[in-house]
């Protein structure tokens, strides 16, 4: 009994904090999309996630001042280069897509990642498989198959790029969960920028024509600087505060508002199946963040 009560509580979590973190994530993410689709009718896709780690540089360098330039040690600097070498690989692959399929076809493959990160999860990070939290999976990815409705029509080149993006993404939140024990959402940050410069730089310069952006681009160079520090800033805090099987589920918010995006400014269709996806998708995300919810209330009567 006595080793019973000297065991460490588990950390404790919070769902809907999570949730909303996440959110923060799924908007910068979308706009990064936007600014991706505009740059890269003059840009290659390796310019344009340059220019990313350009303008993310110098704003995380203000941060670290402000911050203390000793808090951007870390003692983990081989995660952090074997999780940004994947993370890039998923980048790459996911602003190849953006030019080849509509923004919710996207946004609907990328969310195999959820399958993935959650096995990877279970399998070294030892999450528990809760039976509210595969729910919120399997119901995203009926949504996504509800949207779809695969046939040999969607497996194209884009879509398996895709795909494959979505597996390096799983991998690469798994990493993160892990980074957030030892280091801030801010330091993962800077560490990205800085490692996947050189990994998007060179090709840039050696293998494909360098485009000088002109001043129209300005504001979509802008975005996608700032946003990719936003998108993974969020997702980092979201997963030092709930667990790799909650947050990746809401994300899932992300298909509608992409589908929405995709008609109002590309005359991307949407048709009544992304609607009904989307609803199961919610669905899903409601009941499992509502279930995390009530798990944080200690119950009554329980010392």
């Amino acid at each position: 009994m006595a080793d019973i009560a000297e065991r460490p509580a588990p950390r404790p979590q919070n769902a809907l904090l999570a949730a909303f973190w996440v959110l923060g994530s799924t908007a910068s993410f979308v706009l990064m999309m936007v600014s991706v689709r505009e740059l890269s009718t003059s840009m290659s896709s390796f310019e344009v996630l340059s220019f990313r780690s350009i303008i993310g540089i110098p704003i995380m360098c203000l941060v670290a001042w402000h911050m203390g330039f000793r808090n951007i040690r870390t003692r983990r600097l081989g995660m952090h280069i074997g999780r940004n070498v994947v993370h890039f690989g998923g980048q790459w692959c996911w602003v190849i897509g953006i030019t080849l399929l509509p923004m919710a076809h996207v946004t609907a493959l990328e969310f195999t990642m959820p399958m993935w990160t959650a096995v990877i999860a279970m399998l070294f990070l030892a999450e528990k498989a809760k039976s509210h939290r595969i729910f919120a999976v399997v119901m995203g990815l009926a949504g996504v198959l509800v949207i779809l409705r695969p046939g040999l029509e969607i497996v194209t080149y884009g879509a398996l790029v895709v795909l494959l993006g979505a597996l390096f993404y799983g991998i690469s939140n798994v990493m993160v969960k892990s980074l957030t024990s030892d280091d801030a959402p801010w330091v993962i940050v800077f560490w990205m920028q800085v490692i996947q410069l050189p990994l998007s730089l060179l090709p840039a310069i050696f293998w494909f024509e360098w485009v000088w952006p002109d001043w129209p681009d300005a504001p979509w160079l802008l975005a996608i600087g700032l946003t990719s520090m936003s998108a993974h800033f969020c997702l980092a805090r979201a997963f030092q505060i709930a667990d790799a099987t909650v947050c990746i589920p809401v994300d899932f918010v992300r298909l509608p508002l992409a589908a929405l995006v995709g008609w109002l400014f590309y005359a991307e269709g949407v048709s009544i199946w992304i609607l009904i996806g989307a609803l199961l998708i919610f669905g899903g995300n409601y009941y499992s963040v509502w279930r995390e919810t009530r798990s944080e209330v200690p119950r009554a009567g329980k010392a």
